[in-house]
């Protein structure tokens, strides 16, 4: 895949003809202000209750879907059984309602939402001693059931998941039983939606991937990132590594002492384009408050202030202001969660802390949910939480020609005043403008765009001259798109999913 390069925005408005003008004051009046920042209603930097989980559990998943629901999947009990229930939040009432079972109960496994809506469930263990499965399965939120797919190549726990711009996942990370003393990480593999297969990819470029001296190796002791050109950072214990989806290689990319804190932390890809590393632990008592920022031009890490609070197993947003939460996890003991919760400003490189959760949690999920709230659910209880930031930033929304967001889509063939329609469609290959607001100023993280169910190619995005707070995307049609007169079209970003309006194909 080609970095993402900032091409020529849309013509400005001095250059427009007059009815070109019209069309985007229009959709501009209409749209922009229906998704304007609003103040939160509570007190800004604190988490209050919300709604129960049917079902106690830690080690699970939590994944937006398109709709703006949550999906709860799996984990485990506090009785150390593994779970196959999965249940959905939904933000409107604040209430969890169940959905369909998982076919196999697992824990340590990955939950990726896919381009056409559905989310991948792979891997994990259906154990708490860690016996792995090679099993995966997708979830439908339209039926609302779990049905099997292709299965991973080697049966595995602790893996990462990463959907990448061709619309595939990157597993990687994970580790597997050569016997009860020695555990050894799982060759990279790649899953493909379009046949529902996994296949190999790599190999990766650091072969020492066996942890420490007796060959044991950490759960959860890698880290991925997908980074602004589409390339992934994994981070290991051993350095840093560079995965390249174009090529389907591995490549070593600097070293950092750094990471020498053994795992179980998060990896956040900031506004400016640099990965927020923070805390860790070795395994055993050394738990760590340091943190960096790691430059993926150059391969370094530039340490930064440290945390308030040494903490593993906690959880690391990027909220919509640029900011990092950083909540729960545990400390020194290894078995007291943490109810700390703090705050990164990449600006100033420091960390302050914020209200206290509710609950003290860990291992937990922290989702950034559509009306710019964090929803915290996981840790062994059944109750739940919700962060409120000082502002709630509303996820990004594309414009229709109706102005309410629904039906055509304000997306023109790009080059031109064309709006894309069943009359005159877009055609495979071809580079569209669509129009939408929500996008972060300044910010190198690009939106994904998927047309049809599959993911669209980004040519540049950025702000339309003349019409502040409103965003164009250009892309490129997919080149396996079905052909149709209301092909859906959804954009999603900062993992926040849009609405979802249409355009004609052919």
């Amino acid at each position: 895949m080609r970095s993402i390069t900032r091409l020529e925005p849309p013509p400005s408005s001095h250059s427009r003809s007059f009815r070109a003008n019209y069309v985007l004051v229009v959709l501009w009046l209409l749209g922009l202000f229906c998704h304007s920042p609003t103040a939160t209603g509570q007190t800004p930097g604190t988490f209050t209750p919300t709604g129960n989980m049917i079902t106690p559990r830690m080690w699970n998943t939590a994944t937006l879907l398109d709709d703006g629901r949550v999906l709860i999947a799996g984990g485990i009990s506090p009785t150390f059984s593994a779970i196959a229930s999965a249940e959905l939040y939904d933000p409107g009432t604040g209430t969890f309602v169940p959905t369909g079972n998982m076919i196999t109960a697992r824990l340590w496994h990955t939950a990726t939402l896919l381009p056409d809506g559905r989310v991948l469930v792979a891997g994990g263990s259906r154990t708490s001693t860690g016996a792995p499965v090679a099993s995966a399965e997708l979830y439908d939120p339209f039926t609302g059931t779990f049905t099997a797919t292709g299965a991973i190549i080697t049966a595995q726990i602790g893996q990462s998941a990463t959907l990448l711009g061709n619309g595939k996942v990157l597993i990687v990370g994970g580790i597997y039983p050569i016997s009860t003393a020695l555990r050894r990480f799982a060759d990279p593999e790649l899953y493909d939606p379009s046949t529902g297969l996994f296949a190999g990819t790599g190999p990766y470029a650091r072969a020492n991937h066996e942890g420490d001296g007796d060959g044991d190796v950490n759960i959860l002791a890698t880290t991925t990132t997908l980074l602004a050109d589409g390339k992934v950072l994994v981070l290991w214990d051993s350095g840093p590594e560079l995965y390249d989806p174009g090529a389907y290689t591995f490549s070593p990319t600097g070293t950092s002492a750094m990471l020498g804190r053994g795992g179980m932390f998060p990896a956040t890809l900031l506004m400016n384009g640099t990965i927020l590393v923070a805390g860790g632990s070795d395994g055993g008592d050394g738990i760590d408050a340091s943190a960096g920022a790691y430059d993926s031009s150059t391969g370094t890490f530039t340490a930064t202030g440290n945390m308030t609070t040494g903490r593993y197993l906690h959880t690391a947003t990027l909220l919509p202001d640029g900011t990092v939460l950083i909540v729960g996890g545990y400390g020194i003991s290894p078995n007291s969660p943490l109810a700390r919760a703090e705050l990164y400003d990449p600006a100033a490189g420091t960390f302050s802390t914020t209200g206290g959760m509710t609950t003290a949690r860990g291992p937990h999920t922290a989702t950034l949910l559509n009306n710019g709230q964090v929803l915290i659910t996981g840790g062994g209880v059944s109750s739940t939480e919700l962060y409120n930031p000082s502002v709630l930033v509303p996820a990004p929304a594309l414009l229709s020609l109706s102005g309410d967001g629904q039906g055509q889509g304000a997306i023109q063939h790009a080059g031109t005043y064309r709006i894309v329609s069943s009359t005159d469609p877009a055609i495979a290959g071809e580079a569209l403008t669509i129009y939408a607001t929500g996008l972060v100023e300044g910010s190198v993280i690009p939106p994904q765009v998927a047309i049809g169910g599959r993911l669209a190619e980004i040519v540049s995005f950025g702000k339309t001259p003349g019409y502040p707070g409103l965003d164009y995307v250009n892309v490129r049609v997919p080149r396996d798109v079905a052909p149709g007169d209301a092909v859906p079209v959804r954009l999603s970003y900062l993992s926040r999913p849009s609405n979802e309006v249409t355009i004609g194909t052919r």
